[in-house]
């Protein structure tokens, strides 16, 4: 099993470059990686560690490939108190529902039982041209909280 099994929802790709991106550095750390785009629940443990990276689309909605892990996590319920996990969103500072599909993600898997390690990253595509760089800073500063 992989040391974090990272979750991507991507509508036009940046989320998944980016989590491209962070498992590259996560493996340069020795820390092995899962990048799942767009799983289903059945392709999940519920245990160990989960880094979700997902863009917003449309009025703060989640991608279409992340929406049915969504749906079934809300309708399943089931418990995720042995998951720990950290939260990228990436979207633009010029719609008010700014990183609504990251916010939706959280909020429910802390209802289910998960402990976040860490801030939530929001990345604003109108202040980084480039997503992966100030991903890349965050993976770096998250990587000692996964190995506490």
């Amino acid at each position: 099993m992989a040391d974090v099994t990272i979750i991507s929802g991507s509508t036009l790709g940046s989320a998944e470059y980016v989590a491209e991106h962070i498992a590259g550095i996560f493996e340069q750390h020795g820390i092995t990686t899962a990048v799942l785009h767009g799983p289903e629940l059945e392709e999940l443990v519920n245990e160990g560690l989960w880094l979700i990276v997902t863009s917003t689309h449309g009025a703060g909605d989640l991608p279409d490939n992340l929406e049915p892990l969504f749906e079934q996590i809300a309708k399943e319920a089931p418990s995720l108190a042995a998951v720990r996990f950290g939260a990228v969103g990436i979207g633009s500072s010029e719609y008010d529902t700014f990183c609504g599909a990251i916010d939706k993600i959280d909020q429910l898997l802390i209802q289910r039982g998960a402990t976040r390690l860490g801030d939530v990253l929001k990345i604003d595509i109108t202040q980084h041209e480039i997503p992966e760089d100030p991903a890349e800073i965050w993976a770096e500063n998250w990587i000692p909280l996964i190995k506490a």
